[in-house]
């Protein structure tokens, strides 16, 4: 079944006050919510509860992507802004890009002699330990 575009599978909650009324899902997460004047967002989540999918009736809306971690790793929304991130393997942020042009480098690089050599425009040499 669908209600204002949302499909419903299962139980929920609906709440209604004098100027609105909300709906939550069978976990308890706001996925709808409408004023009396015609004015209304809506939540999508994924199977952890994330919201993957907002929208709203100013026509703006937003979306996002997780890593199987939790970690936000991508979003974009109505007005033409996205980032992405990735993460380490204990979880803190090691890249982040927008296209603003923004650009956060904390990931370890792993270069061949050469490489630094070319960096640092001469050559090296590595002592023995």
């Amino acid at each position: 079944m669908k209600l204002k575009g949302i499909k419903l599978e299962g139980t929920y909650k609906i709440v209604c006050y004098p100027t609105c009324f909300e709906i939550y899902d069978g976990k308890g997460n706001l996925i709808y919510y409408e004023e009396n004047k015609g004015r209304w967002a809506k939540w999508e989540r994924d199977e952890k509860g994330y919201v993957i999918y907002y929208e709203n009736s100013d026509g703006y809306w937003e979306r996002s992507k997780y890593d199987e971690k939790g970690n936000e790793i991508y979003y974009e929304d109505s007005r033409g802004f996205w980032a992405k991130w990735e993460y380490d393997k204990e979880g803190n942020r090691s890249y982040y890009k927008n296209n603003r042009g923004e650009i956060i480098d904390k990931r370890v690089k792993e270069l061949t002699i050469e490489e630094i050599e070319k960096l640092l425009g001469c050559k090296i040499k590595i002592r023995g330990m």
